[in-house]
């Protein structure tokens, strides 16, 4: 393979990778075998991403511990410092930012280095302490392999970088309680205060055939005490894994606080498990200790995700310097591990999303933070354009291998769409038997991203439209059978239902491209579909974007905007004015 060529000179380094200068050069300290101070990845990158968060090479996953802190974004991940796969000695590493876009990368924040951490430091939360005084809650893989619960704060506060984190020395605050696995234990949420000025925490867990979020309480938030039952659990899931607990305004796209509790706002409990993010709308009861959600898990297609998707592990923060709820998620590959070895890295962020409930109370919706159009250059508009059945038109002038674009579908003569089979279900099995080629009376209509001129390759964000008994349903897919011309690839192909009337709104599509990840917003974030694709054509200035439509019947394209997006400074060392080091 040809590698890059790495030159140390003193406690530098200087990465040459296809034309581009990174310097990557954490300081060095006793814990040298832990700072990313090599930077070793292959010298072609097409599937590398423009303005997505990525470290410059090795093994990403969960988000851990966002937070806005003295005008700094800060955002902690799930990081291996010795190679592209998942290690046993993972920590988190630490980058900051002014504006959620350009990132700047810090020292790591929590190495392994403690009997309580000694084996990895796993996901965690961070909450705000009275006095704007952030502390961290992180599992901690112990000299025995279990999972324990400590506590690490800010060496100095006035320091808006953070860069200095140390661990409580009475480490670890909580064990596995009894009748819970040593390895079933993990990933503390951000806490929040009760009207008794009680701290309560949850902790992902699974016991008697049930996965559940254990709670705890303390008063000093460094002693804790275990509730007597779980704040939720549920027979219908698997192991829970990063626990997110969180109130929603019922009349505001805003974000609360944690520890806002009042008839305004009601609260979202979401667990990771079986590869997605699932979550329940509902009721906390405080003076029971208990979630009662609207409906529960039930194990099926019917249960909601924030992204139907890639997409897992997220974690969200009250952002206080705009009142938004902000979320991050996991997006892992979809090649092999011998594809993440050879090309150095593995595992981006997704573009941090606002969060907010529904007008109908029944569902959240997500958006791209606003600060993600400041990429944006070279638009292009289109307005009223008809596509009739079987065409479809290039969106030219815009780079297509890193683009946003937004379009809005009208479908006249509604009273035509095609009846909906009772036995269709799931709608993940629905697109993969009716993929993009399978022509319907309204649809499948949408986009074609990251395509060859020729179409051989092509990955189809699309839209079908049936009735039913109850009114129309609105199916929204992403398929991946033609992505790429290579093989050995996941290629799943993706569905969910939109939860619209297309009689009585127009049916929207955002789609964010950037090279190997395409994020997708339907029905104005209602429905999201995050895929990861690696086409062998399609890169680069040989990527095409396409509108098209597959059905029998015409659709028409009432507005589309599109444009290229600029390379966002990613992990800078030595901060953003550092533009060499990007």
């Amino acid at each position: 393979m040809d590698l890059s060529l790495l030159l140390l000179f003193g406690l530098s380094c200087i990465l040459l990778s296809n034309g581009i200068k990174v310097e990557d050069c954490d300081h060095l300290t006793d814990n040298t075998s832990f700072q990313s101070f090599q930077v070793l990845v292959p010298a072609e990158q097409p599937y590398r991403t423009a303005y997505h968060f990525q470290p410059p090479q090795n093994w990403l996953n969960d988000p851990n511990g966002p937070m806005y802190y003295e005008g700094i974004y800060h955002l902690f991940y799930q990081y291996n410092p010795h190679g592209a796969l998942f290690g046993d000695s993972m920590l988190w590493a630490h980058s900051a930012s002014y504006d959620l876009v350009n990132w700047f990368s810090l020292d790591h924040a929590l190495i392994p280095s403690e009997p309580f951490d000694i084996n990895s430091c796993w996901s965690g939360s961070v909450t705000i302490l009275p006095g704007n005084k952030p502390v961290i809650l992180y599992t901690g893989i112990d000299a025995n392999n279990n999972q324990v619960q400590n506590l690490a704060t800010p060496k100095n506060l006035s320091d808006p970088l953070l860069i200095e984190w140390i661990k409580y020395s009475g480490n670890p605050l909580m064990t596995p309680p009894d009748g819970v696995e040593g390895d079933n234990f993990r990933d503390p949420t951000t806490a929040w205060q009760g009207p008794d000025k009680t701290w309560r925490v949850v902790v992902g867990s699974w016991s008697n055939n049930q996965g559940m979020a254990i709670l705890y309480q303390s008063d000093d938030f460094v002693h804790w005490t275990k509730y007597q039952d779980p704040l939720y659990s549920s027979i219908k899931t698997g192991m829970w894994e990063c626990p997110d607990f969180f109130p929603v305004s019922i009349n505001s796209t805003n974000g609360v606080d944690a520890s806002v509790k009042n008839p305004s706002v009601r609260h979202v409990m979401k667990a990771s498990f079986n590869s997605h993010d699932y979550y329940i709308v509902g009721t906390y009861v405080t003076e029971l200790e208990k979630f009662l959600p609207d409906t529960d898990f039930t194990g099926t297609s019917l249960d909601l995700r924030y992204d139907y998707g890639k997409f897992y592990a997220s974690k969200t923060f009250f952002d206080s310097k705009k009142n938004r709820r902000i979320m991050w998620g996991w997006v892992n590959e979809s090649d092999s591990t011998e594809d993440d070895i050879e090309k150095g890295w593995s595992g981006l962020q997704s573009v941090p999303r606002q969060i907010w409930l529904d007008k109908t109370g029944k569902q959240l919706v997500q958006w791209p933070v606003e600060e993600i159009n400041s990429l944006r250059d070279n638009q292009v508009s289109i307005y009223g354009k008809q596509l009739e059945s079987g065409s479809i038109f290039e969106v030219s002038g815009i780079t297509a291998s890193r683009a946003d674009i937004e379009i809005m579908f009208e479908l006249p003569e509604l009273e035509e769409a095609e009846f909906m089979n009772s036995s269709w279900v799931d709608p993940q099995l629905i697109c993969d038997r009716e993929d993009a080629s399978v022509t319907g009376t309204f649809g499948p209509f949408g986009l074609l991203a990251l395509a060859t001129k020729d179409l051989t390759e092509q990955t189809a964000i699309f839209f079908r439209v049936f009735t039913g008994q109850k009114g129309y349903r609105v199916l929204m897919c992403s398929d991946q059978k033609r992505s790429s011309l290579r093989n050995e690839l996941d290629k799943t192909t993706y569905g969910a239902f939109v939860e619209i009337d297309p009689s009585q709104e127009m049916i929207s599509l955002r789609s964010l491209i950037d090279h190997s990840i395409i994020e997708s917003f339907g029905g104005n974030g209602k429905t999201c579909i995050t895929t990861r694709v690696y086409p062998k054509l399609a890169v680069n200035n040989e990527a095409h974007l396409y509108a098209f439509n597959n059905g029998t019947l015409s659709v028409t394209i009432s507005r589309l905007n599109a444009w290229s997006m600029n390379k966002a400074r990613i992990n800078c060392r030595g901060g953003l004015e550092n533009t060499a080091s990007c």
